[in-house]
């Protein structure tokens, strides 16, 4: 028996400066969790992957990421995603002074 589809992101790395960045509803990429399209159709999930898997002078290792929903958008839900999300952990800035 296939295992039910969860809520997905479409997230990658941009091709410049290397940040991690989500695909938004509106076709943008954005480096804020909180912007990404959440994704609760498998079909629409690979059809979004693959848009962005088209897009390499952009971005580079696109992949879909479980997420779920929250009041403030869309929030990890494994640590591997919310270590990306806050970058590494070893200083208090940047990304992770903005969390704090």
């Amino acid at each position: 028996m296939p295992r039910e589809f969860t809520p997905k992101v479409v997230t990658a790395n941009a091709l410049l400066e290397g940040d991690v960045v989500y695909q938004t509803a509106d076709d943008r990429w954005s480096r804020h969790l909180s912007e990404a399209e959440l994704i609760s159709d498998e079909a629409l999930a690979k059809l979004r992957l693959a848009q962005a898997e088209g897009q390499p002078e952009l971005v580079v290792g696109p992949y879909l990421a479980d997420a779920k929903p929250s009041d403030d958008g869309p929030q990890p839900t494994h640590f591997r995603e919310e270590f990306r999300r806050t970058g590494p952990s070893n200083y208090d800035h940047g990304k992770q002074a903005e969390v704090n």
